[in-house]
């Protein structure tokens, strides 16, 4: 019975009660952007099936501790890999082209997509780099600190080769977003890092200056042609391309507007969002409940995101840190990012909202990597006053 009340103590309820929550606006906001009409499917009912699954994945995930993952973790990435090359050599029955991006496996039970999966592979991988790193080399210097960055880069590199490969470039960001949460606490000098996003940054402003006023340069020398850049046009002046790539965004900006503070309610949406169930379901919610409803969904990922931190300094293991920092950094880029795109403050991506947007392989994908914190949450007070203990013994 003690053993049994341990256990339960060391349970993450705090957790548990976020992703209800989560749950419960997901529900909402699904069921009414699928009575917009032009949908045959169930999708409140799939993606409560998909919650299930997901509880199913927390309840294995939870089984396995931190010395685990990390010897598990490059197989896992290894398997990722395998994946992703699977859909690019897989025939279009079984993987099949949609929106221009191959990135998914038709199963039985609906299209799976193994970039979502990778994500928190990654995580796994480049938290025992950096980890083995820092066991290995006890005093740092410049040229230490610089191959770990290499070894950063080439591992997250890899895995973006093949989804670039898909066409997925809302992903390929995710990961970058990853490799940066890494780069910043994985204790490399700022002597490497300020330069490299120095130019980063100034690389990135000069490509948009050139897609905006000079996009015969980049067709001419980098042979991109100028209607690949048309989401960015639609972005800057959604209203001059309001019959093609900007139309998402103009009704998405109508939706969120005309919500003003309280929203119109439950149920009377008036503006038609395309993909209203999946992209841009901020939307929908912002349209029915206003800032104040937009507002309660932020703050939701606030309070997890405030949860991870608290997590990530509770643990006395580095593994388990690097974890926890690998997952915030990829919420908060799709968080950042989704709802950046639904107000034109960034370009559509095709970045789903975590744990809202209607997607299984999404859902999937995150509940992996919560169970992995619900691990850490479960089992890191058997180390809490051992100093000496490593994940290699």
């Amino acid at each position: 019975m003690d053993k049994l009340t341990k256990k339960v103590d060391r349970f993450d309820w705090t957790l548990t009660l976020i992703l209800f929550l989560f749950f419960l606006v997901s529900c909402l906001g699904i069921y009414s952007a699928q009575t917009a009409g032009q949908y045959d499917e169930n999708f409140l009912v799939k993606q409560t099936f998909w919650y299930v699954v997901g509880a199913a994945i927390i309840s294995i995930t939870i089984l396995f501790d931190s010395i685990q993952y990390r010897r598990l973790s490059w197989y896992l990435y290894g398997f990722g890999l395998l994946l992703l090359i699977g859909v690019l050599a897989a025939p279009e029955s079984i993987a099949p082209i949609r929106n221009g991006a191959k990135s998914w496996f038709i199963t039985p039970l609906g299209s799976i997509q193994p970039s979502e999966f990778v994500k928190t592979f990654l995580i796994l991988a480049l938290s025992t780099v950096a980890t083995q790193h820092q066991e290995k080399y006890l005093e740092k210097t410049f040229k230490r600190d610089f191959w770990l960055l290499l070894k950063l880069v080439i591992t997250t590199f890899v895995p973006i080769i093949f989804i670039m490969k898909q066409n997925d470039l809302g992903t390929s960001l995710v990961l970058l977003s990853i490799l940066v949460g890494f780069i910043l606490v994985s204790g490399i000098t700022w002597k490497i890092i300020l330069p490299i996003f120095s130019t980063g940054a100034s690389l990135a402003v000069f490509i948009i200056y050139l897609v905006v006023q000079r996009p015969d340069i980049l067709e001419k020398y980098l042979h991109v042609q100028e209607y690949k850049f048309n989401r960015i046009y639609a972005w800057l002046d959604p209203f001059n391309h309001s019959s093609s790539s900007g139309y998402h965004l103009l009704k998405s900006l109508s939706a969120i507007g005309s919500g003003l503070i309280t929203g119109k309610g439950f149920g009377n949406r008036e503006v038609y969002i395309p993909e209203g169930h999946t992209d841009f379901i901020f939307s929908v919610i912002g349209e029915e409940y206003g800032f104040v409803g937009g507002s309660i969904v932020i703050g939701l990922f606030f309070l997890l995101i405030y949860h991870l931190i608290k997590t990530a300094l509770d643990t006395n293991d580095p593994f388990n840190t690097y974890v926890c920092t690998g997952i915030i950094s990829m919420l908060t880029f799709h968080v950042f990012q989704n709802v950046g795109m639904t107000i034109q403050v960034l370009p559509i991506t095709g970045i789903p909202l975590p744990f809202i947007s209607y997607g299984g392989s999404s859902l999937m994908g995150n509940m992996f990597a919560m169970g992995i914190v619900y691990s850490i949450r479960f089992h890191h007070r058997n180390y809490m006053f051992s100093s000496s203990r490593s994940l290699s013994s």
